[in-house]
């Protein structure tokens, strides 16, 4: 029998971690710039070759800072129309963790907010 992957199998399948910064940030920054303020908004190392998420103050655009073995790269994108959709996030928070789901989700024009996951049953572990 062929197993199909879950959304949760996709979401641990690497250790990899998505940070998204809060504040939209200047999108002139280049790599040193975005990798100190990944630093102090998440608190976490930005050659740990995690995902560090950038988005700009109109919401059209997104930058994506990785450490790559050797040294950083940035994607970049700009939509022609509309605005990336954010998750619920909480006021204080200076930065959100991301599942590799909701990024792909995100990146495909689904509006974050609106996803609600249904109750599931979990076996209790003792």
């Amino acid at each position: 029998m062929i197993a199909l992957p879950t959304l949760s199998s996709l979401d641990h399948s690497t250790a990899l971690r998505i940070w998204l910064a809060v504040e939209p940030a200047d999108m002139r920054c280049g790599f040193d710039r975005l990798a100190e303020r990944a630093a102090a908004v998440t608190g976490q190392d930005p050659l740990g070759g995690h995902l560090f998420l950038f988005r700009g103050r109109g919401g059209d655009r997104l930058k994506i800072l990785y450490w790559d073995k050797d040294g950083y790269a940035l994607w970049y994108k700009r939509l022609e129309e509309g605005t990336f959709k954010l998750p619920k996030i909480d006021a204080a928070a200076r930065s959100v963790e991301l599942r590799a789901s909701e990024l792909a989700m995100m990146l495909d024009g689904i509006d974050l907010r609106s996803i609600r996951r249904s109750g599931r049953y979990r076996r209790k572990t003792s």
